[in-house]
């Protein structure tokens, strides 16, 4: 078995190929994993293995026709995590987000049906369904995306039904909640205030801290990928939840506690625009379906994770200063 892994020097992806390559996913332990990442600013090489026989790294753009034909031949599937994905970025640079995510995700695909790699995974966002008030989205709910980066990963879903039903490609999609764990890039709304916190300095909250997400860790969310690309449905979209709804203020709080910090640190500003208030997703169809459960209560997670941050200082201080002003709300790919 030989998988090409779009973005997986990212937050995400990289999680996902560190498993394999520790033989985490039944019938995988053997299998070779080529890793294809642009390394902009989200992407860190220090996320994986600095050496494993089993991994091999290239760098380079999914946007890229000629490199993508000419790597693909050999491999056996292709999970595509590879996109940008911060809310707050899309809202002033909308372009890069749409060549990325729907320019690279159709150019990826168009090399997949080229060199006869069939089976693919497309990983996305629950943020391409929009808000809801009350109750949760199924995988049949309109997609009404309220930002440019949900409009750029709802573009990208299409393109990817599109090359399923013309080209018949054994592709499904996913639809995560917001994921948090290790190895998040700190404009990350977690990552963000943990790192703050840990230097004493203010967190950024938006509004009132009112809006509400629910949380998935990251090894929920990639187990349930790797059940989705063993016996998923080609076609077939499956959503992935935490079950973990906190407003941020909640999440701040949260922070705070674990942090040790005074709550005098939190500073409100003013609201992002087009802000989505709710998000919930339902997964009983890959709960029934495929039989994924998370696993990871989210106190203990979170717990988790801020101990991780604490303890790797030296992978997050290089970057410190990011996200001074983008206290952001997106935890789903990248």
């Amino acid at each position: 078995m030989r998988i090409l892994v779009t973005g997986a020097a990212g937050f995400i992806g990289s999680e996902y190929v560190r498993t394999v390559l520790a033989g985490g996913y039944p019938g995988f332990e053997d299998a070779d994993v080529t890793v294809l990442d642009r390394l902009t600013y989200a992407g860190n090489r220090a996320n994986l293995p600095g050496r494993h026989p089993r991994l091999a790294f290239v760098r380079g753009d999914i946007c890229d026709l000629p490199l993508l034909l000419d790597l693909l031949p050999g491999h056996d599937a292709v999970v595509h995590f590879a996109a940008e994905s911060h809310v707050d970025r899309s809202l002033e640079a909308a372009s890069e987000f749409i060549r990325t995510n729907v320019g690279g995700t159709q150019t990826l695909l168009e090399a997949c049906v080229r060199t006869g790699v069939q089976r693919v995974v497309h990983v996305s966002t629950d943020e391409t369904y929009g808000s809801i008030e009350q109750g949760s989205w199924t995988e049949e709910w309109p997609l009404q995306p309220n930002s440019p980066y949900a409009a750029s990963k709802a573009a990208s879903d299409l393109v990817a039904r599109a090359y399923w039903r013309t080209h018949g490609l054994d592709l499904s999609i996913t639809r995560c909640s917001n994921n948090y764990g290790p190895y998040q890039h700190i404009e990350k709304l977690i990552p963000n205030f943990v790192t703050r916190l840990l230097t004493g300095r203010t967190v950024p909250l938006y509004g009132d801290g009112s809006n509400i997400r629910e949380w998935l860790h990251v090894s929920d969310h990639c187990r349930a990928i790797q059940l989705v690309l063993t016996r998923g449905r080609a076609g077939e979209i499956y959503n992935v939840g935490g079950g973990n709804e906190r407003t941020n203020r909640q999440i701040t709080d949260s922070l705070l506690d674990l942090c040790g910090a005074s709550p005098d640190l939190v500073r409100h500003v003013a609201d992002r625009k087009g802000h989505d208030m709710r998000y919930a997703l339902d997964d009983t169809k890959i709960r029934e379906e495929l039989g994924y459960t998370a696993t990871v209560p989210f106190e203990e997670g979170l717990a988790a994770t801020v101990a991780w941050y604490r303890d790797n200082r030296s992978w997050w201080q290089p970057d410190a200063g990011a996200g001074e002003e983008r206290p952001a709300l997106t935890g789903s790919v990248r």
